[in-house]
């Protein structure tokens, strides 16, 4: 797992225009507000902002990273370490046949408008994923239940159409957030749920603010007040940070500046996540519905100086979908090696030289790096590719992800144990499923063993396809001021938890 490093303080880079009034602002700890008083609020810097609050019908990981945990719950959580914790569930049983599961609910919970949580709600929850009111593609990890019962208000009886081995931990994710039936009419404005917060103001583009509830029911948070605040740039974001206007950078896209830490102004953890930055090929229509021309690509990209140019050397090599701490991890940095020359031969064979890629970046800082080198890489090889910039996430999510309309593209996945919802039927990289589709489900529904074996098989699948390019995993870089505590360590859930942080 990831570790932390107290590294220092950031120095003012040669991009960075810092006054004298800034630098004297972020020297010291803002622990303590106006009279000395303990501070009760904080402020976090995030990159990619929600377009709504609606998960259920809108893709991507800024929604959920936003309000999972910390509006909306599950009945089970992802810890720091990647294990199984309960949330709304205070356990659970699973029948021998393991298609049985029968949840004990947590008393005395309610909703952040009043209502009473129950059995019910999960019931309809867990049935309105599968309806045609949830949109979003992630909705097909709920595909395997087959009924839900609701003996009493406390307990929740699953049954799943056959053994699975990621059920349990795909209920973890959004999919299993539970929300009240009186409150879904207005999702992309109003989220209402279980969680330590709730939403008291949102500014599209801008920022989130979230309250303390004082009556959840679990432990309450240490902060009354926590405000995400949305920067596109990441050099904006650092001088915030070093003015006093935020107090986290919740994930530094501005790696090269983690290197230039001198003293102990501010803390710097280093920590790892799920996300696969995927350099993403339409397999089904264009130039790269041909696997050759795949395969020249994989062949002309160095994923290292990728890693190192681009991201400063931050992150880790994988080869394939699969992060080092799920139990399915292998390394395949070895199925496609650097090889100029054979990436030449290939876009010979394949007949595509001079062919014009559209290479649809969204304008995102790692995206936009990475981009950049990609695109010189490629032209060593024989290829043309031409960066076409989309705002994201609206016009990304719309013309790629949705509408499939583009050569190549290159996006951070960052939801947990994503490889067939990124692989799988009617997903915008357009690969094969049938390839997959029978070795995951054979390991879905076997052993333990089996399980990790079928999906290391397919992993090595897709990579060995050419699916797609896996640059490198994501890293999680936090820059916060040194006085902030609870900050999460490793990015493997949906979300951003804050009702562990306070301050010292």
């Amino acid at each position: 797992m990831g570790h932390r490093r107290v590294i220092g303080t950031l120095a003012a880079a040669a991009a960075i225009a810092l006054t004298a009034s800034a630098c004297s602002a972020g020297a010291s700890s803002t622990s303590e507000g106006e009279g000395g008083e303990s501070r009760t609020d904080m402020v976090v810097a995030h990159t990619a902002e929600p377009v709504n609050l609606d998960f259920t019908t809108t893709a991507g990981a800024a929604i959920p990273q936003a309000l999972m945990e910390n509006v909306y719950e599950s009945l089970v959580r992802i810890d720091q370490s990647g294990e199984l914790q309960p949330a709304l569930a205070t356990s659970w049983e699973v029948s021998e046949d393991r298609t049985e599961y029968t949840f004990d609910l947590q008393d005395g919970v309610t909703f952040s408008n009043g209502d009473e949580f129950t059995s019910s709600d999960v019931k309809f929850s867990y049935e309105r994923v599968k309806s045609d009111a949830w949109q979003n593609q992630l909705k097909t990890k709920m595909d395997i239940v087959e009924s839900i019962e609701t003996p009493d208000d406390s307990t929740v009886t699953i049954t799943l159409t056959q053994p699975s081995n990621r059920w349990l931990f795909d209920l973890a994710s959004l999919v299993g957030a539970v929300f009240s039936e009186d409150a879904v009419n207005d999702l992309a404005n109003q989220a209402v749920g279980t969680g330590p917060f709730e939403v008291s103001a949102f500014t599209r583009g801008q920022e989130i603010v979230f309250d303390a509830r004082d009556d959840y029911w679990g432990e309450a948070p240490a902060l009354e007040e926590v405000t995400f605040k949305y920067f596109r740039d990441s050099v904006a974001a650092t001088n915030a940070l070093r003015s006093g206007e935020v107090d986290v950078i919740g994930n530094l896209q501005a790696p090269e500046l983690a290197g230039e830490l001198e003293s102990t102004e501010f803390q710097v953890i280093e920590g790892t996540s799920n996300g696969e930055v995927v350099l993403s090929m339409n397999n089904a229509d264009g130039v790269f519905a041909d696997q050759k021309a795949r395969e020249a690509v994989l062949y002309a990209i160095d994923e290292q100086t990728i890693l190192d140019t681009a991201w400063g050397g931050y992150g880790t090599l994988i080869g394939g979908m699969v992060p080092p701490t799920d139990p399915y991890y292998e390394d395949l940095t070895g199925v496609w090696e650097h090889d100029v020359e054979k990436a030449q031969e290939l876009v010979e064979e394949a007949g595509i030289a001079g062919e014009e890629i559209r290479f649809a970046v969204p304008n995102l800082p790692y995206a936009t790096a990475i981009g950049d080198i990609v695109v010189s890489q490629l032209e060593e090889a024989g290829l043309s590719a031409t960066i076409e910039s989309q705002e994201f996430p609206a016009v990304w999510l719309d013309r790629t992800f949705t509408n499939h309309d583009y050569d190549m593209s290159v996006i951070n996945h960052v939801e947990a144990r994503d490889i067939l919802t990124v692989f799988g039927e009617g997903s915008y990289t357009g690969y094969d499923h049938t390839r997959i589709d029978e070795l995951a489900a054979q390991a879905d529904a076997g052993t333990e063993e089996e399980y990790v074996e079928g999906m290391k098989e397919v992993a090595r699948t897709i990579t060995e396809d050419a699916g797609a390019g896996f640059a490198f995993l994501f890293p999680n870089l936090i820059v916060a001021d040194p006085a902030v505590q609870g900050l999460p360590e490793n990015w493997v859930s949906d979300a951003f938890p804050i009702a562990t942080l306070s301050w010292s």
